[in-house]
């Protein structure tokens, strides 16, 4: 019997206990470092990573030149004849847009696949004689390019008689269902909260459409103004606040409500639901094609600050690039994309870190100060616990010649910093060089023209010990478009 006690301990309970050590030694870097703040589920992280993702308006507004429809269009004017899906997805993935969300239906209730229950549709269009599913085709295109599917259902529906009525939530959840269950796997649903003065009175069953998108597609981000998953940011010129939380307490935000703008754009420190800004943007002055304003497409320099005031303040960018009437991005529009995407590149090409070394006056031993520059995301610096500014000081063997700074938190363990300073050491002199408050998943920094032997960043007041898992420093000049970032 001892013998077999022996074997069973040796056999069953000894690798069990080597796991459970090994599981203490991985999550040891995060022990004592996650409590009491709002995190983000691992889905949110990922699409915070993603940075770019694009929009795509088009229906039977680019045939009419409107903006918004009326819901009687007849769909006999809806008929692309060149319309090709796979040009937007291979655009879209060669400068970096991993998600394509698609306007499915927009406000006119016209439905670019063939839905059951309705007859304002793409099947009762001469596109493909009837038999045309621009879902479908761009469904396919974006697995072809490796790119994410996202959908836009408009809640508001000008065309379908029972909006204004009960019976119209089990209409939209109908809708909701086929685009859910026939196009592969969704990665972004997109419920529009606008609706114009004019509309019928409308109560939508918000709660039983995402606890649909739940069930079907259960790694799916859902946007709304309240999120759950990614919320509006409150304006549509693509600008987050320099202010960035992506917490808020999503009681305090109504769906379609006006004035709360400010709000969207700022989130609030220590909100309790953790729901990421999404900069909405077009690239033209509408968000569908219009040919008068093929002169009005936004610059390389306009693209560039609206990188820098989204992702560079911790949301996403969600740019539009809206097909023309044969369904095809317009060349100029294309043109524009590269152009911008060649200048991020020549931007962010070399990281002046380099073999810059890095100290902090207070670390936990676990996460020390040199994985705030190892070039590992998933690594990172964490403040001790001491009441005392945390700071990280970076000094290089030769003085360095910068005006971009890059600073990440881990936002794996929450959003902790709510302002920050960075000094920099000119001549044997220290001088302030910026103060500013939030940090999230990203923020930059276009600074004046520094040299410098070492830079100091001081963390002067944040909700939990601080923590950095990236710290990157550029020289931006010019790109090979010739153009340069504006501040």
């Amino acid at each position: 019997m001892k013998v077999k006690h022996f074997l069973f301990i040796f056999i069953v309970l000894v690798p069990f206990f080597l796991s459970n050590c090994q599981n203490t030694e991985n999550n040891s870097a995060q022990d004592g470092i996650s409590e009491n703040i709002t995190q983000p589920s691992p889905q949110q992280v990922d699409y915070q990573k993603k940075e770019k993702v694009a929009f795509v308006h088009f229906g039977v507004n680019t045939f009419t030149n409107r903006e918004w429809g009326t819901g009687k269009e007849d769909p006999s004017i809806f008929n692309p004849e060149k319309l090709d899906a796979e040009q937007w997805a291979k655009t879209l993935s060669e400068n970096g847009f991993e998600t394509l969300i698609l306007t499915a239906k927009h406000h006119d209730g016209f439905c670019l696949w063939p839905s059951k229950y309705t007859e304002h549709d793409i099947a009762n269009s001469p596109y493909k004689n009837g038999n045309g599913d621009i879902v479908k085709e761009v469904s396919e295109a974006c697995e072809k390019y490796d790119i994410d599917l996202g959908l836009y259902l408009s809640p508001w529906d000008k065309h379908e008689e029972t909006y204004g009525t009960p019976e119209y939530n089990e209409y939209y959840l109908n809708q909701l269902k086929e685009l859910l269950t026939n196009y592969g796997d969704i990665a972004e649903v997109w419920f529009d909260g606008a609706k114009g003065e004019d509309a019928k009175d409308m109560t939508y069953n918000f709660d039983k459409w995402w606890s649909t998108v739940r069930e079907l597609q259960p790694d799916a981000l859902i946007f709304s103004d309240e999120g759950p998953d990614i919320r509006w940011i409150g304006n549509e010129h693509g600008f987050a606040g320099e202010t960035n939380w992506s917490t808020v307490n999503r009681d305090s935000i109504t769906i379609g409500k006006a004035g709360q703008g400010e709000y969207l754009n700022t989130g609030e420190a220590g909100g309790p639901d953790w729901v990421v800004g999404e900069c909405d943007v077009s690239i033209r002055p509408g968000w569908f094609f219009h040919e008068e304003e093929n002169e009005e497409v936004k610059t390389v320099a306009e693209l560039t600050e609206i990188y820098m005031k989204s992702v560079g303040r911790n949301c996403t960018l969600l740019l539009n690039i809206p097909p023309n009437k044969d369904g095809q991005f317009h060349p100029t529009d294309v043109k524009r994309l590269y152009a911008f995407s060649d200048t991020l590149e020549t931007m962010f090409d070399e990281n002046l870190i380099g073999n810059a070394s890095i100290e902090a006056n207070h670390a936990d031993a676990s996460n020390p100060a040199s994985q705030a520059i190892d070039g590992n995301w998933d690594t990172f610096w964490a403040a001790s616990n001491n009441d005392a500014t945390p700071q990280l000081t970076l000094t290089f063997d030769e003085p360095v010649t910068f005006n971009l700074l890059e600073l990440q938190e881990y936002i794996p363990l929450g959003q902790r910093i709510s302002s920050f300073s960075v000094s920099a050491r000119v001549d044997g002199s220290w001088q302030s060089i910026a103060e500013e408050t939030t940090v999230g998943y990203k923020r930059l920094l276009q600074l004046d023209e520094t040299t410098a032997d070492a830079i100091r960043i001081s963390f002067d007041d944040f909700l939990n010990r601080p923590t950095i898992n990236e710290i990157s420093l550029y020289h931006a000049g010019e790109s090979s478009t010739g153009e340069m970032a504006i501040r």
